[in-house]
């Protein structure tokens, strides 16, 4: 288990480019643990749509233990057209990242979209509305809701249930106001309490939770408003605390601000410090083999380990640092503006590892 200096990893590399950024990632981490003198084990293993052709299923036994094992866990990504066929019950998504989050009792996702400066151009806003760049933090609820709730899926009808507790909603609501003192100070909870239920209960303890916060200012919005403010006036947000299926479609939306999804990394955390890191993207089987995908939210996702996970901000500001650094001289091809070196995934990784 960890110590100060000492680290065990469970690295899950998955399907499509994952085994990819997932090297680019390691090769940064090489360059941290030397740097700082830092010893980091990694217990690999499979998941996902590999783990299922090589195991029969997508969580094998053996990955879990090494999950249970470690002290925190570095995942790639999962899934593809390849086993979409796949029984419900079967699922990769299902079987491998909601049980993982499941059982480890993941229940509050961060998800960051930043606009870098080197990177304002890329963002398909206009200029007037990037400005020199923004920062936002969507703290996404990440154990209930119509993923986890009861369903059913007959011939000629189907049901997803949305469910909320008490608990759930107060939970992840603190976990976002203590990001917020760390930040702006400002928390909009993004839910659709006009309609549904869910979301009124969901409101309703986030409200309460917001009186033990006297320093934070709380707004709220619904979920479409939501949607298009992220569009219009980005500069508005700070920190947005929401639902798990509301969380799940405007972290995307709001990744695709900053130019390119591979740009944004995520976290998953239990109230333990322990916390699953993976990319926001999926495992883009298209460019996978082709030295193309972007490995920047891979490894900001190793960065955001650091400090979560390892109480170890100053490395996750440095490796953040060093991204930046080697913004301003290459770019994978998702990102590439003229007067920029074009790079592999693998070339990225090395030049940002330099930056360390």
């Amino acid at each position: 288990m960890a110590t100060d200096n000492t680290h065990t990893i469970a690295v899950l590399p998955g399907d499509g480019i994952g085994p990819e950024i997932m090297d680019a990632a390691l090769h940064v981490l090489g360059a941290v643990s030397k740097k700082h003198g830092m010893t980091l084990k990694y217990l690999h293993a499979d998941v996902g749509g590999a783990a299922y052709d090589r195991h029969g299923t997508a969580l094998p036994e053996e990955t879990l233990k090494a999950c249970e094992a470690a002290d925190a866990i570095l995942l790639g990504a999962v899934g593809g057209p390849k086993w979409d066929s796949l029984p419900d019950d079967q699922k990769v998504e299902r079987t491998s990242l909601l049980r993982l989050r499941k059982h480890f009792d993941l229940f509050a996702n961060f998800r960051p979209a930043v606009v870098y400066p080197q990177l304002a151009s890329a963002s398909p806003l206009k200029p007037s509305i990037v400005g020199s760049g923004f920062d936002i933090l969507i703290v996404r609820e990440l154990s209930s809701d119509a993923y986890f709730g009861k369903r059913t899926l007959g011939d000629e009808e189907a049901s997803d249930m949305m469910t909320y507790r008490k608990h759930e909603a107060e939970r992840v609501a603190k976990v976002a106001f203590e990001a917020a003192r760390k930040r702006k100070k400002k928390v909009t909870c993004v839910d659709k309490a006009n309609v549904l239920a869910s979301s009124i209960l969901f409101r309703r303890y986030v409200t309460e939770v917001s009186r033990q916060y006297p320093d934070i200012t709380l707004e709220f919005m619904y979920v479409d408003n939501a949607s298009m403010q992220l569009i219009k006036n980005p500069h508005n947000f700070d920190v947005i605390v929401t639902t798990n299926m509301f969380g799940d479609i405007l972290s995307d939306e709001a990744a695709m601000l900053t130019g390119s999804i591979g740009l944004l990394a995520s976290a998953s955390l239990n109230g333990k410090s322990f916390g699953m890191y993976e990319p926001a993207h999926g495992s883009a089987p298209r460019m996978a083999g082709k030295g193309i995908a972007n490995p920047v939210a891979q490894i900001m996702s190793a960065a955001m380990m650091f400090t979560y996970s390892f109480s170890r901000p100053d490395i996750h500001a440095s490796i953040e640092r060093a991204v930046m650094a080697a913004l301003g001289e290459c770019r994978t091809k998702d990102v590439m503006e003229p007067g920029k070196r074009e790079v592999s995934t693998q070339e990225m990784g090395k030049a940002i590892a330099r930056h360390v």
